[in-house]
């Protein structure tokens, strides 16, 4: 079971970019997919997390500015970023709360992707 995420890079404030995530492996449901971002020397944080009903939830400090959104028939989790800032500058790490099999465990579980490294910058 992990999670893969694609996207990060190097954007100008203003700019934008997308990122994904894809969980594979034994995994039979999926309830709740997200996104939370860590900066040097600051503790994760939430950024936006969906449910498998597509109930969306944000921190106000991204509101109106980015939108997460999921594809169920891929375990994918999508994070559109618009309007970046400086201050956005941060490792994203990718979460998931699932059902799913580790070595003949079958349970609920909070998945972690490795991260990727946003960096919003002139």
């Amino acid at each position: 079971v992990q999670l893969v995420e694609s996207g990060g890079g190097l954007v100008q404030p203003g700019g934008s970019l997308g990122l994904s995530c894809a969980a594979s492996g034994n995994i039979f449901n999926i309830y709740v997919m997200g996104w939370y971002r860590q900066a040097p020397g600051k503790q994760r944080e939430l950024v936006a997390t969906i449910t498998r009903g597509v109930g969306t939830n944000y921190a106000d400090s991204v509101k109106g500015r980015f939108t997460i959104s999921r594809d169920n028939s891929k375990n994918t989790v999508y994070l559109q970023m618009n309007s970046l800032k400086p201050e956005d500058t941060a490792v994203y790490y990718c979460n998931t709360e699932a059902l799913a099999e580790i070595s003949g465990d079958v349970r609920r579980r909070s998945l972690w992707g490795q991260g990727t490294q946003v960096t919003v910058s002139s």
